[in-house]
């Protein structure tokens, strides 16, 4: 679980790109899809990077924090080819496995470009928003947990309000945002990569 904090204006460093996704608005999953097709082909590079691997980080014991675990279940049911879903309800990656997990893709991929997916905290006004962000996130910040950052970009899916006993908070976050969420991040990364890789995506077997 990741947290959102606006960070003290500094002229000196660039700000990372963002986009914003309100999920109650109708044209929530066609933004997604232009969000995330434009961020992947800004920073994929099929020179740089052999392997592409979807990182869904979080638990299913808590309602809140099951955003990524829920994703990486809908998007391994999907089958996209060519891409590595680590991450579900059945084999969750979280904070107690995390570094776990991050070792075995340095020994097992070749190259790879991580998209990290988790749920965070944030403002009110900002709650039923997902963010595509540039570079990395750091899991656990809401909850003050220490774990590496990861990703060469990310999705946070923002399900409640952060700044006070995060814990109680997130066991009390709605499961219906929680699953709008997923489906919409869910459906517009196959969506994205079917737009992206059409060819690929044309030998799917179902």
């Amino acid at each position: 679980m990741f947290q959102i904090n606006l960070p003290l204006f500094n002229p000196l460093i660039k700000k990372k790109m963002e986009k914003k996704i309100d999920i109650n608005k109708p044209s929530a999953l066609m933004d997604f899809i232009t969000g995330f097709s434009y961020f992947f082909e800004e920073f994929f590079s099929e020179e740089e990077f052999r392997e592409i691997i979807i990182l869904c980080i979080g638990t299913d014991r808590s309602t809140g924090d099951s955003l990524g675990p829920i994703i990486g279940s809908k998007l391994n049911h999907l089958h996209i080819p060519g891409v590595h879903v680590l991450g579900n309800l059945d084999n969750p990656v979280h904070a107690v496995n995390l570094v776990e997990n991050l070792n075995n893709i340095k020994d097992n991929y070749k190259s790879p470009f991580i998209i990290a997916i988790d749920a965070s905290l944030g403002k009110l006004d900002h709650v039923g928003h997902i963010c595509i962000c540039e570079g990395p996130l750091k899991p656990g910040a809401g909850v003050k947990k220490d774990l590496p950052f990861v990703g060469n970009f990310n999705i946070t899916g923002i399900v409640n309000v952060g700044g006070f006993m995060e814990y109680l908070v997130l066991q009390n976050t709605r499961l219906g945002l929680v699953m709008k969420m997923a489906d919409i991040i869910s459906k517009g990364i196959y969506c994205s990569f079917n737009k992206i890789f059409p060819a690929e995506m044309t030998k799917r077997r179902f």
